[in-house]
């Protein structure tokens, strides 16, 4: 199966449930975001590996196994092997006129947060996904793809046992994404993906383990680039500011000044 990507399924907060695709094929990037939404969505592993953490609770996802994300619930996610894709069923919000819908979902909701699928079903989705890729703007079969797979996903589900523990805390991974990344703006939401914690969690833990703020430590990691790039004498204080995510030279110059005890400029002629 070709790759595929949508990335309205990877926007933070989709607003309107009304305007989602009802299906989506999505090939899920290596970088790991987070988000929750206001709709309940099944995921389910098409190919190769993917890390999830849905509520705390983080998994390793293969091909016919998948996960249950309720309405509201925080969760990250990212692609592990070179091409990692799922199927993404997102699930209306029921009206008063549909007890049924409201009765799969909420037994949807009580099963365990990670399933894996029998053979049965695993050949009817690689049948429907096949159809999507296939028919890629055919609102009406996404629509046809959700409710089948609703209908006979209840009889087809069983728990898997967790390949993670309940959370986790690396530092080294925590470096590793904020030098990949350190160009740019970096949240603590971010920071919290990139381990699979939440955010309240990942702080806590955070300050614990490093006795300061993810703040304070994102800004020491930006101005220990910065002091090895002044100390190469190549770059000029503009290009350092952008290479380590300052908004601007002379924000950058400010905070190196109070955190160094002298400008960037100074340093550079003493280095």
């Amino acid at each position: 199966m070709e790759g595929f990507y949508t990335q309205s399924w990877l926007d933070e907060g989709q607003g309107d449930t009304a305007f989602l695709k009802p299906a989506e094929l999505v090939s899920l990037p290596a970088e790991m975001a987070r988000h929750e939404h206001e709709h309940t969505q099944i995921v389910i592993g098409l190919n190769g590996q993917m890390e999830f953490e849905v509520s705390g609770i983080g998994n390793i996802v293969h091909p016919g196994q998948g996960c249950v994300v309720t309405c509201g619930a925080g969760h990250a996610f990212g692609g592990i092997s070179q091409q990692s894709d799922i199927l993404v069923l997102n699930m209306p919000t029921p009206q008063d006129n549909e007890p049924l819908l409201m009765t799969q979902l909420n037994e949807l909701a009580n099963h365990d947060t990670y399933f894996q699928l029998d053979s049965q079903i695993q050949k009817l989705i690689q049948i429907l996904t096949h159809e999507m890729q296939a028919n890629p703007e055919s609102w009406q079969l996404k629509r046809a793809c959700n409710d089948t797979l609703l209908a006979v996903l209840q009889r087809h589900v069983c728990a898997f046992q967790l390949q993670w523990r309940e959370s986790r805390f690396d530092i080294d991974v925590i470096d590793r994404y904020i030098e990949k990344h350190i160009a740019y703006p970096i949240t603590v939401a971010q920071l919290a993906g990139a381990v699979f914690l939440g955010e309240s969690q990942f702080y806590e833990r955070f300050k614990q383990a490093t006795k300061i703020t993810p703040h304070q430590y994102l800004v020491k990691k930006r101005l220990d680039k910065a002091k090895k790039m002044l100390e190469e004498g190549r770059f000029t204080i503009s290009q350092i500011s952008d290479a380590t995510g300052f908004s601007s030279a002379s924000v950058f110059s400010h905070i190196f000044s109070r955190q160094v005890g002298c400008s960037p400029s100074q340093y550079r002629k003493r280095s």
